[in-house]
C-alpha cells in the first residue's frame, strides 16, 4: 500500500497525472528522437493538442477531454476563460 508523504488527499489523487506522462511517454517522447530541446517542446505541444483535442479516451466514454470540459463549463465561464 502506497501512502501520500504530504498527507494531503488520496494516494489515488495523482493517477490522472501519472496516466497522462505515461501516455505522452509510450506514445511521443520513446517512438522519436529529438534533434533539439525545441524540437523536443514543439512536439510534445502537438502531441498535447491532440491528446486534448482529437484522441478519444475510453475512461471518458470516447470523449476527449476538451469535449467533457466544454460540456461541463457554463457558457459565462468559458468565454472569460477565452478572454484571459
Amino acid at each position: 500500500m502506497r501512502f501520500n508523504m504530504d498527507g494531503r488527499g488520496r494516494t489515488i489523487d495523482n493517477i490522472f497525472t501519472q496516466r497522462l506522462w505515461r501516455s505522452v511517454k509510450y506514445e511521443q517522447v520513446y517512438l522519436h528522437d529529438y534533434e533539439t530541446a525545441r524540437q523536443a517542446r514543439q512536439r510534445l505541444a502537438t502531441y498535447l493538442t491532440f491528446y486534448n483535442q482529437k484522441r478519444l479516451h475510453q475512461s471518458l466514454a470516447c470523449r476527449t477531454p476538451a469535449e467533457l470540459y466544454l460540456a461541463a463549463t457554463p457558457l459565462a465561464d468559458l468565454a472569460t476563460t477565452l478572454l484571459y
